[in-house]
Order: structure tokens, then C-alpha cells, then sequence
């Protein structure tokens, strides 16, 4: 296995920076009005669990590998956060988790409507933030920047209408491919897709460039999704969301797709009256879904399957014209090889 403490350690490093510009500059802190008081409180509460910030690091690497630097594009990297952090509490929402970062989801917490709202407070503030783009990179490259947003938001939430779609209409005739089709637009975008074509439109990079980011960014925010479905059912994984949560919550991962390709007709039915209960009585037989699970062998399959699209990944970002920091390419490589093994 690669050894990433160096790695780890940049990315700590610009997790901070990030952090600083999120809390000390981005978000406001404290008000007159104890009901905006309280929403202050909320919009800082998952900014301040931290998290690994995985995507402001490839947007910060990505335009050092384009020959750009961090100061022009460290405040896009901070409203990507904001956008992880917005969104997260919608999605916290809809799916009824109930843990994030290791405590209590915001809605949870508190009442979802205050969440949502935060969640919406939260989105206000992202667009503002670059905003101020303009005072370092000008008009037009903010507003290339803002565009980028705008597509990132569209495609994750058409991904999320998909996911959500399936669990609401109980659909189980799925293949692989409509899965993919919804990684694609659910995780690829955000977390790896438009990171990197921020790095490089901040840096300047042309617009065929950006374009050849979109194949390696696809097939590695697959990927990452793929193994996060795996870590979910690793009981020893450091994993935010609580353990199963994904079979609780009825997700129609590769893990279940799989399942429903290799499974006994009776497993099948099985599991379509196990799917049909609510999360909690579902809750109560948790063990027999784990176990089908475990004797179809279905984990290692798709633990291979993002192994799979990682080496495609990689083999595509070879091909991408990056004209500056040589370490900073590598760097993107080391963080697409870490997307599927890391353990949170």
C-alpha cells in the first residue's frame, strides 16, 4: 500500500486554510435576534466537525497542476465546502440519517424544518462567496466559476431525484448501469468532477482541457461512491454515517444490485419484503440482510469493480495536458488511489 502521510498532511493543511475562510470570514457568527442567533449557531455546526476535505484539496492540487495558485482559488475551495455542508443537511433530510461526522444529524439535533432552512442559508451563502472571486480573478473568470457551480448543483441534484425516485417507487428493476448513471450525477460532479475543472479554470486551463477532465473525473467519483457504499457495511471502518445506515435507508447501491443478480429466487423475495418494511421494523432484521450479503460474497465484488474504474481513472488523467507543479499531478493521482482505500 502507498504511504500518504505526506499527502494527508497537505491536505490537512488546506482543510485548515479552508476552515479558516469558512468560519473567520464566510459565515456569520453572532446576532441581536436569538432566532438568527440560532441559525448562526446551525450553519457553523457541520463546518465545524471538520470532515477530511477531500474536494477542496483537489480543487487547491488541480490548479496547481494548471500552473496556478492557491490564492486564486482558495475561496472557490471554501464555498465548495459550503455547498458539501448545505447539502449534506438536505440530504441528511430526505434520507432520515441519523448520524454525520460521528454525532447527531442537524435535524436530529434540532427540528428539520430549522435544518432545512439552515441548509438554504447555508446555499445564500456560497453563491455570495464567489461572489468575491471577481477581486482576484476578474469578471469572467468568476463567472466561469459560477457556471461550474451551477452545472455541479444540477447534475448532483438530478442524481439525488434518481436515488430518491427508487426508494420512493420501491423500484428494484435496476442494472449496473443506471446505477453508474446516478453515481455519475450524484458523486462524480461534486466530488471530483468539478474540483478539478475549478482548479483549472481558476488557473486558466483551456476549455478542451477541461472537457478531458470530465471522463477521469467520472469514472473515479464512481468509484469513490462504490467503496463508499462498501465502508458502509465495514463495521470497522471510521465511518461518519451510522454503520448499515445505506440498507436502513433502502439505497439501491452496486452492493444490492449485485445482490439481486446473484441471489436465489427466494433471497429475492425475501429481500423485497424486507425493502418493503419501514426503516425501523427493516432495523429489526438487519443481520439477515448482513448475512445474504456476506454469503453472496458481494462486497469483494464491488471493492473490485471500483478497483476497476480507479485504474481507468488513472489511465485517463495520464492523457490530460497539465502544465504546472509536477508534484501537485502527482498528488491528484495519490488522492484518487486513497478515494478507494480509505477507511472513512
Amino acid at each position: 500500500m502507498v504511504d500518504y502521510t505526506s499527502m494527508l498532511e497537505e491536505m490537512k493543511g488546506v482543510k485548515a486554510r479552508v476552515d479558516r475562510l469558512v468560519l473567520e470570514d464566510i459565515l456569520p457568527i453572532s446576532h441581536s435576534v436569538p432566532e438568527v442567533e440560532l441559525l448562526y449557531k446551525m450553519m457553523r455546526d457541520y463546518p465545524e466537525r471538520g470532515g477530511k476535505g477531500m474536494r477542496p484539496y483537489i480543487c487547491v492540487t488541480s490548479c496547481r497542476a494548471f500552473g496556478g495558485s492557491e490564492d486564486e482559488v482558495l475561496l472557490s475551495a471554501a464555498s465548495l465546502e459550503l455547498f458539501q455542508n448545505w447539502i449534506l443537511i438536505h440530504d441528511d433530510i430526505e434520507d432520515g440519517s441519523e448520524m454525520r461526522r460521528g454525532a447527531p444529524s442537524l435535524h436530529k439535533k434540532y427540528d428539520w424544518t430549522l435544518a432545512l432552512n439552515t441548509g438554504d442559508a447555508l446555499h445564500a451563502r456560497m453563491w455570495q462567496a464567489l461572489l468575491r472571486n471577481r477581486e482576484t480573478l476578474g469578471e469572467e473568470r468568476t463567472l466561469d466559476i459560477m457556471d461550474e457551480f451551477a452545472r455541479m448543483i444540477n447534475e448532483t441534484t438530478e442524481g439525488q431525484q434518481m436515488e430518491l425516485s427508487w426508494v420512493v417507487g420501491r423500484t428494484w428493476k435496476l442494472s449496473q448501469e443506471d446505477y453508474y448513471r446516478m453515481c455519475t450525477k450524484k458523486t462524480s460532479w461534486y466530488t471530483v468532477i468539478s474540483p478539478m475543472r475549478l482548479g483549472g479554470i481558476a488557473a486558466g486551463a483551456d476549455a478542451e482541457t477541461l472537457r478531458a477532465l470530465i471522463d477521469a473525473g467520472t469514472k473515479l467519483g464512481v468509484a469513490f461512491q462504490i467503496h463508499d457504499d462498501v465502508l458502509n457495511l465495514s463495521a470497522g471502518a471510521k465511518y461518519g454515517k451510522q454503520y448499515a445506515d445505506d440498507l436502513l435507508e433502502g439505497k439501491r447501491t452496486l452492493i444490492l444490485i449485485r445482490m439481486l443478480e446473484v441471489a436465489t429466487h427466494e433471497e429475492k423475495l425475501r429481500m423485497f419484503e424486507l425493502f418493503a418494511m419501514s426503516r425501523e421494523e427493516r432495523k429489526a432484521h438487519l443481520d439477515e440482510l448482513l448475512e445474504m450479503i456476506e454469503r453472496h460474497d458481494v462486497i469483494a465484488y464491488a471493492s473490485e469493480r471500483a478497483e476497476e474504474l480507479l485504474n481507468q481513472a488513472l489511465a485517463t488523467m495520464k492523457k490530460v495536458r497539465w502544465t504546472g507543479d509536477r508534484q501537485a499531478v502527482q498528488r491528484l493521482e495519490e488522492i484518487a488511489r486513497y478515494s478507494v482505500e480509505r477507511d472513512w
